[in-house]
């Protein structure tokens, strides 16, 4: 362990946040939270943590790190190298990666710019976000139809990982209703032991 609590700044809306809290509740590691709303990311003192004023950002140490996925598999590298979070086996790390790699590109540029639209009118061309969301469920609900989750035949980093983005996609008016599978995955995650939700936003009234 380090000689000093670990520090991590985020925001309770934000999926990258929430993925690394799972993890640092997983791993029992005990963390300080210090929000980081869009003024502070402004402010320099942030940039100096990381000069792409974007969250998550976590301190252990003299450790500062960015970009969620690269904190969880540093977490687990450093505090939990023989958990099955980042699998060792070829096939399973594999997949790991893939679904990583998923929750920074069709995740976030569907069901996550999809929320940011709707609940924060952030800019982007209309429809977009929808049509990468239906085809990224439709995969993901495919791809889960005979499997628990994701990557292995346990709870992995992938499952973290893409998470918090698809279970709050009806907040940015995508519906999860023709996705069962995914709707059953989803619960399986949220009855681990040391799951903890994200706060909910408003569901935009469909048109």
């Amino acid at each position: 362990m380090s000689g000093s609590r670990i520090v991590l700044h985020g925001t309770a809306l934000s999926g990258h946040t929430h993925r690394v809290e799972l993890l640092l509740r997983a791993l029992e590691l005990a963390f300080d939270f210090v929000p980081a709303p869009a003024e502070v990311r402004r402010a320099e003192a942030f940039r100096a943590l990381n000069p792409f004023g974007q969250i998550p950002v976590l301190q252990d140490g003299d450790l500062t790190l960015a970009d969620s996925n690269a904190i969880m598999v540093y977490l687990v590298r450093r505090y939990a190298p023989q958990s099955n979070w980042l699998p060792d086996e070829p096939v399973a790390a594999a997949q790991t990666q893939r679904w990583l790699s998923i929750a920074a590109g069709e995740i976030m540029h569907g069901p996550a710019i999809a929320r940011l639209i709707a609940q924060f009118n952030f800019p982007d061309e209309p429809g977009r976000a929808e049509r990468i969301s239906t085809r990224l469920l439709a995969f993901m609900d495919g791809h889960l139809q005979d499997r628990s989750f994701l990557a292995a035949g346990h709870p992995t980093l992938a499952d973290l990982a893409c998470y918090s983005y698809v279970a709050h996609a009806p907040e940015g008016g995508i519906d999860l209703a023709p996705y069962p599978a995914v709707g059953a995955w989803l619960a399986r995650v949220e009855a681990l032991p040391f799951f903890k939700p994200m706060p909910r936003s408003p569901v935009p009234a469909r048109g």
